[in-house]
């Protein structure tokens, strides 16, 4: 097993503008890149899981050539709204630093 921030070596979230955010997680090589895509567990329902949000609503999209994955979905509460914490949705990347990658 071993954690995505160990694996890593970009792991960045970002408002993709006021009612969206854009998850990307990027790996140093392609071997490590295609270890961790074979899981299947960084997945469109991971990111409906950690976020609170429909499957549905989750873009998630591998780059092989960039051995990286991109997740967009919803923000919970649009930018800048009362009650939101992170205004430029570049915190928000946490809840994914601790989750276990079966390699």
């Amino acid at each position: 097993m071993a954690l995505i921030k160990d694996l890593a070596k970009v792991c960045k979230s970002k408002n993709a503008g006021p009612f969206d955010l854009t998850v990307d997680v990027v790996f140093g090589d392609a071997a490590t890149f295609q270890r961790v895509e074979e899981t299947g567990v960084l997945c469109a329902g991971l990111f409906a899981r950690l976020y609170s949000v429909a499957e549905q609503h989750v873009l998630f999209t591998p780059y092989a050539a960039a051995f990286a994955f991109k997740a967009t979905f919803p923000r919970l509460v649009p930018a800048g709204d009362f009650g939101d914490t992170d205004v430029y949705g570049c915190q928000q990347h946490a809840p994914l630093l601790d989750v276990d990658l079966p390699i």
